[in-house]
């Protein structure tokens, strides 16, 4: 239980990517479109919340911060995502290939959790290796992107996220029992 408290962060980042990762296999196309209009409801709000801010500024802090320019920017990007949601569809490989930028940076991270576990002595540490390496190798591969078909790509994704996912629970629940 103690190991569950610990690591309840990481956990639940895991299992985040584990669901991601399946709602990725089941409709790839409808889930990031939603997560786009999601997101781009939220910028609306945050936006609308910046241009009323500045109208409730003092003058000259208002023009000092300028709130308002931010405000209006972050709506105009909420109403892109809202209804532009097939742009980021389209560009799903160049947003692929920076997915494949962010897992090769956090496996390289990883290297140091091993590297960090063997320094400790910890008996499980190549799990934390592997799941470094498995970053590492799905990066690479995502970045060379080898596929013929864009619902390949998506798959790929997917289980990539998944295993990731859970090699990283594993390694996190092991090295906290030892």
């Amino acid at each position: 239980m103690r190991t569950l408290k610990e690591n309840t962060g990481g956990i639940v980042m895991c299992l985040f990517e584990i669901v991601v990762g399946i709602l990725l296999l089941i409709n790839p196309i409808s889930f990031t479109s939603g997560i786009i209009i999601g997101l781009g409801i939220i910028l609306l709000a945050l936006g609308t919340v910046g241009v009323i801010a500045y109208f409730r500024l003092d003058p000259i802090e208002a023009a000092r911060r300028q709130t308002l320019t931010k405000g209006l920017i972050i709506i105009v990007t909420g109403l892109f995502c809202i209804f532009q949601t097939h742009w980021f569809i389209a560009t799903f490989p160049l947003l692929t290939m920076l997915y494949g930028v962010i897992i090769l940076l956090t496996g390289i991270a990883k290297i140091q959790w091993s590297v960090d576990m063997l320094r400790m002595k910890k008996p499980n540490w190549y799990l934390a290796a592997i799941a470094s390496a498995l970053s590492i190798l799905l990066a690479i591969i995502i970045l060379l992107n080898p596929f013929s078909s864009t619902i390949f790509l998506w798959r790929f994704v997917a289980v990539s996220l998944i295993l990731g996912a859970v090699l990283d629970i594993l390694a996190l629940i092991v090295s906290r029992k030892l």
